[in-house]
């Protein structure tokens, strides 16, 4: 995990709290509209009030979101590609060799790639998070909740009470893609905790809703996790779990022992849509493979452009507003 820095500054931009827009009640402390969009899909009342009514869950106090997603700073990635990053991320390829070794053989993604890509969410497994993360998905399901959506219309309104028609119809679009990526993040929470065998409030992770060593969603750990240790058990805060996890990911959205450079630059862009995420992550990868002198040297590192396609269906990153 690169940490709350990265998921509130990155991807869509800083999300921020607005003022109470209207009063919540004793039973759903304005999480209503949510709470009836879950039980609709088939999660128990007394379930979800239960878990919103839970004094860790904070009362929703609203989301402001910006009528068009910011992109991500390189700047964020810098400290990656440094020497004691480089050394620090290939002690953990070699000192969980046998599970990244497992998981290239069995999915046909590079050891190295898995290797970088842990090191870069969470360090190889030391920050994994400790954000509640039932509360940070919901708020970003939320977007679309009528009395947010009016407070973040009326945001752009002139002195004259006027909007401008194509503003609007920004701020409508994007609040119906903020819930449409993260309510069924939400959703699958409760999935994941029956797998699991917990109480969704005690799954912990980044501040945007991540969790584990490689820090996915919900509905990634639902699709892809993977038992690498054959314990019966998918857990990600298990390295081998982890590992296979990630691998079956990428090999899920295209990547091949024989893949091209394009391809295997897209796979990546799935896990995470930043170009600079992108780069960063290959870079490591490469340099993870290198002799620690040759590693050291920094040579310039080029820009690439973006895969096209639309934006964010990646493994961890949970996009803010």
């Amino acid at each position: 995990m690169i940490g709350d820095m990265r998921r509130f500054s990155v991807v869509l931009g800083l999300g921020f709290i607005l003022g109470q827009l209207h009063v919540a009640s004793a039973d759903d402390r304005s999480w209503n509209y949510l709470i009836e969009k879950l039980v609709a899909d088939g999660v128990p009342r007394e379930r979800v009030v239960a878990a919103f009514s839970d004094p860790r869950v904070a009362p929703f106090a609203g989301l402001e979101f910006s009528a068009n997603p910011p992109r991500e700073s390189r700047a964020l990635y810098r400290r990656f590609l440094r020497p004691s990053s480089i050394a620090a991320a290939r002690r953990c390829r070699l000192r969980y060799a046998e599970a990244f070794e497992a998981a290239e053989r069995a999915h046909g993604v590079s050891a190295n790639v898995l290797a970088a890509i842990l090191y870069v969410e969470s360090g190889c497994g030391r920050n994994t998070g400790s954000s509640l993360i039932l509360y940070r998905l919901a708020r970003l399901a939320m977007a679309n909740e009528p009395d947010n959506l009016h407070q973040n219309i009326e945001r752009f309104a002139t002195a004259d009470g006027e909007l401008d028609p194509v503003t609007v119809a920004k701020l409508r679009a994007r609040a119906r893609y903020l819930e449409a990526t993260f309510y069924p993040e939400v959703r699958a929470l409760f999935d994941v905790a029956d797998r699991m065998g917990v109480d969704p409030l005690s799954i912990r992770g980044s501040g945007s809703g991540a969790f584990g060593y490689p820090q996915f969603l919900p509905t990634s750990y639902l699709q892809y996790g993977t038992d690498g240790d054959g314990d019966g058990h998918v857990s990600l805060y298990q390295t081998a779990d982890a590992v296979a996890s990630c691998a079956r990911y990428f090999a899920g959205h295209g990547w091949r022992p024989d893949a091209s450079a394009a391809q295997r630059r897209a796979a990546v862009w799935e896990y995470n849509h930043s170009a600079a995420y992108v780069d960063t992550v290959l870079t490591l990868a490469a340099r993870i493979g290198k002799p620690a002198a040759a590693s050291s040297r920094r040579p310039a590192q080029r820009k690439h452009a973006p895969p096209r396609g639309h934006h964010h269906r990646g493994a961890q990153r949970a996009t803010q507003a």
